[in-house]
Parts: C-alpha cells; sequence; structure tokens
C-alpha cells in the first residue's frame, strides 16, 4: 500500500469517527447522545465536562483530517508535472595528469669558457 493510500484510509477512519462525535453532541433540544446511552454518562461525568470533551474531540479530529490531507497532498505525485531532464555531473579526469608547476630551481649562469 502507498503511502497516499495509507493517508486516505486513516482520513476515511477519523471522518466516520469525527461524525459519530457530532452526532452524539446534545445540542439545545436533545440529541442522540441520549438515545445512545448517553444520557446516563451525562449525569456521570456531569454536563459541563461531557460536551468540554465531544467540543475538544471534535476539533481535534478535524484538524487532524485538515492535516493528512495537507500532507497526503504534498506526497502524491503530480501526473501533468513537467519533467526537466537531470542535469549531468561534470566528470573531473582522475588518470596520471601532470600540471605544470613552473621551475623551481634558479637558473644556472653558463659557464666560463677556460683560456
Amino acid at each position: 500500500m502507498g503511502t497516499f493510500q495509507f493517508f486516505m484510509v486513516i482520513i476515511m477512519i477519523l471522518c466516520v469517527l469525527l461524525s459519530l462525535v457530532i452526532l452524539s453532541q446534545n445540542p439545545k433540544g436533545g440529541g442522540l447522545s441520549s438515545s445512545f446511552g448517553g444520557g446516563g454518562g451525562s449525569q456521570m461525568f456531569g454536563v459541563q465536562r461531557t460536551n468540554n470533551f465531544l467540543d475538544r474531540t471534535t476539533w481535534g479530529l478535524f484538524f487532524a483530517v485538515i492535516f493528512l490531507v495537507i500532507g497526503a497532498n504534498v506526497m502524491q505525485d503530480n501526473p501533468n508535472a513537467i519533467k526537466l531532464p537531470a542535469k549531468k555531473a561534470v566528470e573531473i579526469p582522475t588518470g596520471n595528469t601532470t600540471v605544470p608547476t613552473g621551475n623551481t630551481t634558479a637558473p644556472v649562469a653558463p659557464e666560463a669558457p677556460a683560456k
């Protein structure tokens, strides 16, 4: 499985969880949380703490989905992108080449002719 497909599976799972968390929140007129047994939990933890937890979970899942969508977009290859040819590396000769360094000895004066 590629990276993009992995991101998509995680995003779909988080979206389902986000939908369930949103549906379980208790609006002003009552909600699905009381239908699924959430009414007893609000009495045990208190209404404010349950709403606080669901609120933070909603925002956390939302930001996780946004982060993963951007990450999947960055990781995906663009099939319409223009492919530039690769630059050739500059080859440096590695043989036994000698570099002229110049004459390092002092010039010798010619010998005087013998008389």
